[in-house]
């Protein structure tokens, strides 16, 4: 029941953009505006009260790369053996492991499990981000290119340094490690900025849900099931085997549940692999997410 007013927000973004009351180029400008500002500020403010000591634990790291690599081998060894080309095979593969941790993660699951929710989350977005973004990227561009250059990692360096969820994270880190007292000024306005980044960021996503449709279904729902069953299941499994402790497993294993991330389809439409399939992993992965993730919730906070 906790999750309701989030997917509910997601619900009136879609009726929206359904009913035309938001135009298609308006979702896409919040999106953007979310991004940029909301989202960042709300980072910014979440790592500028953290120590970095303190939320990286080299076990966590371990199982959470150990759990989505598993995962991510799984997809891309049926993806092969279906017969799809290694950029596809790829894009299937990060499609099974890459869950929507920025702009629904982070808003709802901080807001459900408290701060201790923030740390595990930004070490999984920067995973996310730092290793498996980066990983198709060079896998898409090796593929093409008959092997890796330097002109392919390159563009890979500028993205990743360009990314303001990467930058705001850096940056709120590296404030907390100066010890500066931050300014209320500044304090109150990157508090009323990052408050835009939930409403912002659910209605957005249910605004760009209006213009997905749905075909290859059955590829689709397997990306969606692997996201949603596979993935958590085995971050589970890892978190275990790796003695991560209790309250960080649960944030872990609640990320993993997420559905698929919209920005793995704006590398499908970048590199122009599976674009629909993926669109069609994202919309059924957010819906069937209504059911999953009060489920996984239930079975982490109550053991």
């Amino acid at each position: 029941m906790q999750t309701l007013p989030f997917f509910g927000l997601i619900g009136l973004g879609w009726l929206a953009a359904a009913f035309r009351l938001f135009p298609p180029e308006g979702a896409a400008w919040l999106t953007r505006f979310v991004f940029y500002f909301a989202l960042s500020a709300m980072l910014f403010r979440f790592a500028a009260g953290l120590n970095l000591t303190a939320i990286f634990d080299p076990r966590f790291v371990l199982a959470y790369l150990t759990g989505s690599l598993a995962v991510w081998a799984l997809g891309m060894t049926i993806a092969r053996a279906r017969g799809l080309s290694l950029p596809e095979a790829a894009m299937e593969a990060h499609c099974c492991m890459t869950g929507n941790t920025g702009f629904l993660g982070v808003p709802m699951l901080v807001a459900l499990m408290g701060p201790v929710a923030v740390g595990p989350l930004l070490m999984v977005l920067a995973i996310d981000m730092l290793v498996f973004s980066a990983l198709i990227t060079l896998i898409v561009h090796g593929a093409r290119q008959g092997g890796l250059r330097l002109a392919a990692v390159l563009p890979v360096l500028r993205g990743l340094a360009g990314n303001p969820m990467i930058l705001s994270m850096l940056a709120g880190l590296a404030w907390a490690q100066s010890g500066l007292a931050m300014p209320r000024p500044l304090e109150e306005l990157l508090t009323l900025l990052g408050a835009a980044a939930t409403p912002g960021a659910l209605f957005a996503i249910g605004a760009g849900l209006a213009g997905r449709r749905l075909v290859r279904v059955a590829a689709a729902g397997w990306l969606s099931a692997a996201k949603l069953i596979l993935h958590p299941l085995a971050i589970a499994l890892s978190a275990w085997a790796f003695g991560v402790p209790p309250v960080t497993a649960a944030v872990m294993i609640a990320a993993a549940a997420l559905p698929v991330a919209g920005n793995v389809f704006m590398l499908a439409e970048h590199f122009r692999i599976a674009p629909q399939r993926v669109s069609a992993a994202i919309l059924i992965s957010t819906a069937a997410s209504i059911l999953t993730i009060p489920v996984v919730m239930l079975l982490i906070t109550n053991p």
